[in-house]
């Protein structure tokens, strides 16, 4: 990994309360720091890069659990110098509660990095009984850029598992014929709140939707093709401000629910997320006088302008809330699944 990259503070990212297990913030005394990525993805590069700088230094000692031997390795008298130690698993059945508490008495560790194999299944670690006092407080996923097609085509339920709780993905090795939009639609489509970055061998990459978007932004009317509706998914909840006041136009799936107004619903489209058996629905609330006479499951071709607004169905963060100037009724879509390329 590039020594310019922005990305390197691995406490900067909020603690959160987990979705598998509701840690509140003063019962974590000890955060671990998840790095996952498959093999040869820049784990240790990463990780050995953090530990060396001058922000990540504490006066008590930090713990690296590995789980994984790479072409990069540890050098652990360098790891010393940081007041890091070094442990080394060497398959999934050592990695278990009363390993961890016997790690926990030998080092008395104030902090954990876990480098972990995303093959033992994140989502069971995820779910796993750790230590009193343990709790993971950051995900990170690093990603071989060059090789993340190759990923998707083979592993791809992997992968969105490790992305699926990430706090950040980080791709490194980006070559400039990379469809790093398309990568990034990828990650978002499972994990909409990820920091999605990109490395090339110069630091970090800016502006990788730059030309690229397929409708036109400053259009008085934005027109949203039904092929489209994934990529202005995507950019419209990580850049509101490029939408708001705008008016758009586009074809989806009405969904309702008892959670909002009879006035409102959500229409939207369903994505595949790692299989044919696990999909999930993209849309923003919108409201609409003529919201009580649609059916679930119903599609519509809606005109509505967009605002951002805070909302219960956002947990009471701002999110889009679309306006419809115009709902009717039409035929379903040929082909009703959201794609991101």
């Amino acid at each position: 990994l590039s020594r310019k990259s922005k990305c390197r503070k691995i406490p900067g990212v909020r603690q959160r309360q987990r979705r598998y297990k509701m840690y509140e913030e003063d019962e974590v005394e000890i955060p671990i720091y998840l790095i996952t990525g498959f093999l040869e993805s820049g784990k240790t590069s990463f990780i050995n890069f953090t530990v060396a700088q001058d922000y990540f230094q504490i006066d008590g000692p930090t713990l690296l659990i590995t789980t994984e031997e790479g072409e990069v390795e540890y050098d652990e008298k360098e790891l010393l110098k940081h007041n890091t130690v070094l442990e080394i698993v060497e398959g999934p059945e050592q990695f278990t509660l009363d390993y961890l508490k016997k790690l926990n008495r030998k080092y008395r560790p104030e902090r954990i990095i876990l480098e972990y194999n995303p093959l033992w299944s994140v989502k069971k670690l995820e779910e796993m009984e750790l230590p009193r006092g343990w709790g993971i407080v950051q995900e990170i996923v690093t990603v071989d850029a060059s090789c993340f097609q190759i990923y998707m085509q083979n592993m791809k339920s992997v992968f969105m598992e490790m992305a699926k709780n990430a706090d950040m993905v980080m791709f490194n090795r980006c070559r400039p014929e990379d469809p790093l939009p398309s990568f990034r639609r990828s990650i978002k489509v499972v994990n909409q709140a990820c920091d999605v970055l990109f490395e090339n061998e110069e630091g970090e990459i800016d502006n990788i939707f730059e030309d690229q978007m397929p409708f036109d932004t400053d259009a008085d009317v934005i027109e949203i093709d039904d092929a489209d509706y994934g990529i202005w998914y995507v950019d419209m909840g990580d850049n509101p401000e490029r939408y708001e006041g705008k008016t758009v136009h586009f074809r989806g799936m009405v969904l309702k629910s008892k959670d909002v107004g009879a006035d409102f619903f959500v229409p939207g489209r369903m994505a595949m997320t790692c299989c044919a058996d696990d999909t999930t629905f993209l849309g923003y609330v919108c409201k609409s006088a003529y919201a009580p006479k649609l059916a679930p499951g119903s599609w519509v071709e809606v005109t509505a302008k967009v605002a951002v607004e805070k909302r219960n169905e956002y947990q009471g963060e701002e999110g889009v809330v679309l306006y419809a100037d115009h709902v009717e009724v039409c035929e379903p879509l040929a082909d009703e699944m959201v794609y991101f390329n």
